[in-house]
């Protein structure tokens, strides 16, 4: 799996006397990858996982018997890749051409990017004829033949997806930013160290170091750490496993 061009930062600011992390600063790629992890797929997370840091619960045996499974025993129009790799159009049109969230597109052996990943839907292959359209309605899918509620035909013939843009009227603009990911852009966010997030401000800063008891300003450290493949698996894996991800990940 090969490195993300450019890593992303976070900013954590640590008490030095409590060796403890309090929260970090975070942009609005960081929250995005972070809310990325709430719509990845079980099957996903787990194939994401095996190679670096392998997850011995039961889940993982799950996934290794449909991995296992013959495709004689799959029913007619469907596929193993649904259950064991399966990622959603809309999510991969949050991500930024330049940058995707890390762990959606990757594969084992390359870098997926927006430029060399495309999604297709099936419609049916009648779809154009003109008894198709007598009443009956349309249907679209996104796993290869599967049969058409309308006809019963294999529904087989690809339609690209293809994502929101802004244009200047030719409909081939690139999103802005600001129109990609989940969250706004404007604001810096605030992460917990159980990866609670905040939109941040001096107040709720200052609230928080009155909640940790911090007494000695002067023992606060910042650090800038960069966060790439190899940190989002980790923090990925921490965030199922434990209440202190950032520590988890950026201090042990």
């Amino acid at each position: 799996m090969s490195d993300m061009a450019e890593k992303l930062s976070l900013k954590l600011l640590i008490d030095k006397t409590g060796k403890r992390l309090l929260f970090a600063e975070a942009g609005k790629d960081f929250i995005d990858l972070l809310f990325s992890f709430l719509a990845l797929p079980l099957g996903s997370v787990i194939r994401l996982l095996a190679n670096k840091s392998p997850v011995d619960v039961s889940i993982s045996s799950l996934y290794e018997s449909v991995e296992n499974l013959s495709e004689t025993h799959i029913r007619s129009g469907l596929d193993k890749i649904s259950l064991l790799d399966h990622v959603t159009p809309s999510l991969s049109s949050c991500s930024s051409r330049s940058q995707p969230p890390p762990l959606l597109l990757y594969s084992d052996t390359d870098t997926k990017t927006e430029a060399t990943t495309k999604w297709y839907y099936y419609t049916c292959g009648n779809h154009g004829n003109h008894c198709y359209h007598s009443g009956r309605q349309e249907y679209v899918t996104d796993v290869k033949g599967t049969a058409c509620p309308s006809c019963g035909s294999a529904m087989e013939s690809r339609a690209e997806y293809v994502a929101p843009t802004t244009s200047g009227g030719d409909g081939k603009g690139e999103r802005s930013r600001e129109e990609r990911g989940f969250v706004r852009g404007v604001v810096t966010y605030m992460v917990m160290d159980d990866l609670e997030v905040t939109p941040m401000s001096t107040i709720s800063s200052i609230a928080l170091l009155t909640k940790f008891n911090v007494r000695d300003v002067g023992a606060l450290e910042e650090k800038v750490v960069k966060v790439g493949v190899e940190e989002v698996l980790l923090l990925l894996k921490a965030s199922l496993e434990s209440k202190t991800a950032l520590t988890e990940v950026f201090l042990k």
